[in-house]
């Protein structure tokens, strides 16, 4: 016997209407739940990933950055996406060295896959535990002005608390990290 819901949306058809290298935005033509046509909008990118990165000392990492589409400066974990045919886990490595400038000798899952943005985007997430770090020196991306700082897990957990973190994917993985402890 087969719990899962049906799905009660009905897809007649699609167009690609954006396209760059970091999203895809297509509209579907559809039949709605209530019988109903209409148009459903759907962002598609690459897969999120975020990284706790956690000292021996219980401090972790954060990344500063100005964020364009909130025109604000945001506090983050390690952040980026896959390219090309890179796993979730390769992407968050590749990241750890170029925003933090880490590398570490062990990585575990954080939790499973999250949705970050279901109702208008596919967007998948996945979060990481790096320990073991080891400085090598960033190479941030040109389009990232980056402040790195290094701070007591509780201090980050406190940004939560103050509204200073306001970034979901850092939120979810120091929360996460923080259940565990």
């Amino acid at each position: 016997m087969n719990d899962e819901p049906r799905n009660p949306w009905k897809t007649l058809g699609t167009k690609l209407v954006y396209e760059n290298p970091w999203i895809r935005v297509r509209e579907d033509d559809v039949i709605r739940p209530d019988g109903e046509p209409g148009i459903y909008g759907v962002v598609q990118t690459r897969i999120a990933t975020g990284v706790v990165a956690l000292t021996e000392d219980n401090d972790v990492y954060l990344i500063g950055q100005w964020r364009y589409p909130h025109e604000q400066y945001s506090w983050e974990i390690v952040e980026g996406g896959t390219d090309n045919d890179e796993t979730a886990l390769q992407a968050a490595q590749r990241e750890l060295r170029e925003e933090a400038g880490l590398e570490a000798k062990h990585w575990e899952p954080l939790g499973n896959e999250i949705h970050l943005t279901n109702c208008h985007s596919d967007e998948r997430g996945f979060l990481f535990l790096a320990t073991g770090l080891t400085e090598v020196g960033n190479n941030p991306d040109g389009t990232e002005d980056l402040t790195v700082k290094k701070l007591p897990l509780e201090d980050a957990l406190h940004m939560i608390d103050t509204g200073e973190i306001q970034d979901a994917m850092s939120i979810m993985g120091l929360l996460l990290l923080a259940r565990q402890q």
